[in-house]
């Protein structure tokens, strides 16, 4: 049924949506609502596909249609099952389904070629003998008219003749190609007989080697919404210029005609967002390969820690335009601690380890206290956390020479550990070759149990800790941003986007101490380290140590932006 009345649940609308429902009102597809997501199978999904995916998938399940998942897998030198399946991997895990509504050009291949044979019995194609090079020489330019193919005239049973035996593979790749006959003095490039085919012995990884000719996206594209009964082609603002010539396919062989609607893409900063440059970080080992957490493919989010909520939630906020812009990634970074902040369980965590010795504490001696696992969630209730004489805590929390307005441990200072004691410290034990802190000693208020002094001392300080006779061993990945500038692509004269990759975007912690807690966590599970950020438990833990890869910092610039929002609007 169609979604007509809307709540404060409903997504806002926009012109995709104004459109869909002037057809639904004037009944122009009988009441339906088809959409498909296209993706070609030479490469993982990235953030930018997952906008797609939730429009196209969306908007059928807003209007009670129906998306079909298809695979344009028409150049089978760069295309490969391992591709297919990630695809297939990634929209579901962002919670979308196809149902039996699975896809592919390859399937349309033979009747793709019986309309390319129609439109040379209508003298609407040709086989051309120009070489690539020839081609692009004889289209023009975009103030000057092409130059017709000295083999646009031949016959209809010339072409016919030799479009069979380019099928048949009697010639080299390159040689000869099918094209459109259009109009070579068009104002549109893309109107200026465009390639339908071109010769190709290749494996495809589906048809095997039944075919020596391919279809160029342009040609199988319309052709296969056609064939599968689309209504509304939702395409990329690069595809504004291939319009005309998707309609005069349609048109030309008199099908079902869906109509093409264009919307801008996803451009991210710090983040590039091609397939083609994607693939070189890759190949170059720039990154360990794509699913590494530092690509913004939908597997190394996955495998970083973003969860398919906060992507869903990001696309929604963003919306649907009609011209390109710059999406800042604190709003991905910032949609991402909302869902977190909701879900992942709170626990302690020492990344850069410092002993500390608590000499009063009595030797042997345990306590175990009860720490909240989320505020956010009471339903998610408490868990026991062990304390010892002997502790780890942050080098960072521990300044020798305080600065000004340090509230965190320093000689003679009391802090609060979280959810134990008040604790002072009373010496420092330094390396004798380096000079580098390697331990504290302090004491603790035995009265001050759970964090609060009776005596109503304020104490402005509070350290995380995990207790160093129970804390398990782990290794964290401290990710950051793999560009330096928020476009990549602005580099040096002579260079490219790679010119600004980021040195440090990854530091490994190999001597981290997490609370005993976490044995057994799960791959993929979630965790506010307090004071730390958000982590999830990764893959590689599956070989016997903890391996814990940051997803985001807590600091969130763009929470302070809402904020300012709304006390402006508020005033």
């Amino acid at each position: 049924m169609r979604k007509t009345d809307r709540t404060a649940s409903t997504p806002s609308s926009n012109f995709i949506r104004d459109i869909i429902e002037e057809d639904l009102r004037t009944d122009r597809y009988g009441g339906r609502v088809h959409t498909r997501f296209p993706p070609e199978p030479n490469g993982y999904l990235h953030i930018g596909h997952a906008k797609s995916i939730c429009l196209n998938f969306g908007l059928a399940a807003d209007y009670g249609g129906l998306c079909n998942l298809r695979f344009d897998d028409t150049n089978p030198t760069k295309e490969e099952i391992e591709y297919v399946e990630s695809i297939k991997e990634d929209v579901r895990w962002l919670g979308f389904d196809w149902g039996d509504r699975e896809f592919y050009a390859s399937d349309y291949f033979e009747q793709l070629y019986e309309y390319a044979v129609q439109l040379i019995k209508k003298g609407k194609a040709y086989v051309c003998d120009l070489s690539p090079e020839e081609i692009r020489e004889y289209r023009g330019t975009l103030t000057e008219p092409g130059k017709e193919s000295p083999y646009r005239n031949r016959s209809v049973e010339e072409n016919l003749d030799l479009f069979e035996r380019m099928r048949a593979g009697e010639f080299e790749d390159g040689s000869r190609t099918l094209r459109a006959k259009i109009d070579m003095a068009s104002p549109n490039m893309n109107m200026r007989d465009p390639v339908m085919y071109r010769i190709l012995h290749a494996t495809h990884h589906r048809t095997g080697d039944k075919w020596c000719i391919y279809p160029t996206y342009d040609w199988a594209h319309g052709q296969s919404d056609s064939i599968e009964g689309i209504t509304h082609s939702i395409c990329t603002l690069e595809f504004e210029d291939h319009r005309p010539l998707y309609d005069w396919f349609l048109d030309q062989l008199g099908i079902h005609h869906p109509r093409q609607i264009e919307f801008a893409r996803l451009n991210l900063s710090y983040t590039v967002l091609s397939k083609r440059k994607l693939r070189i970080l890759v190949e170059e080992g720039h990154v360990n390969g794509w699913d590494d957490p530092r690509m913004p493919t939908l597997s190394g989010l996955r495998r970083r820690g973003y969860t398919p909520e906060s992507i869903r939630d990001f696309c929604e906020r963003i919306g649907v335009a009609r011209a390109d812009s710059l999406v800042d990634i604190a709003l991905l970074e910032h949609c991402l601690r909302e869902d977190l902040n909701k879900r992942a369980p709170r626990v302690m965590a020492v990344l850069r380890p410092l002993r500390m010795v608590i000499d009063n504490y009595p030797e042997g001696q345990v306590e175990w206290f009860d720490a909240v696992n989320n505020p956010e969630d009471p339903g998610m209730g408490t868990r026991k956390v062990p304390f010892s004489r002997v502790l780890y805590i942050e080098q960072d929390d521990f300044r020798e020479d305080p600065p000004k307005k340090w509230f965190r441990l320093a000689p003679g200072r009391e802090v609060r550990l979280k959810h134990a004691y008040l604790v002072t410290c009373v010496q420092v034990v330094k390396d004798e070759q380096t000079g580098e802190v390697v331990e504290l000693h302090c004491t603790y208020d035995p009265e001050t149990r759970g964090g609060a002094a009776p005596d109503g001392r304020k104490v402005r300080g509070t350290l995380h800790w995990v207790s160093a006779a129970h804390a398990l061993e782990a290794e964290v990945r401290l990710y950051n941003r793999l560009f330096t500038k928020a476009d990549p692509d602005d580099a040096p004269e002579g260079l490219d986007f790679r010119a600004n990759l980021n040195p440090n975007s990854l530091e490994v912690l190999t001597e981290c101490r997490v609370e005993p807690s976490l044995a057994g966590a799960e791959v993929g599970s979630h965790y506010q380290f307090l004071r730390l950020g958000y982590f999830c438990v990764d893959p590689d833990s599956l070989a016997g140590k903890l391996v814990f890869n940051r997803t985001v910092p807590l600091r969130d610039t763009w929470a302070k932006i809402e904020r300012k929002i709304k006390e402006q609007r508020g005033k």
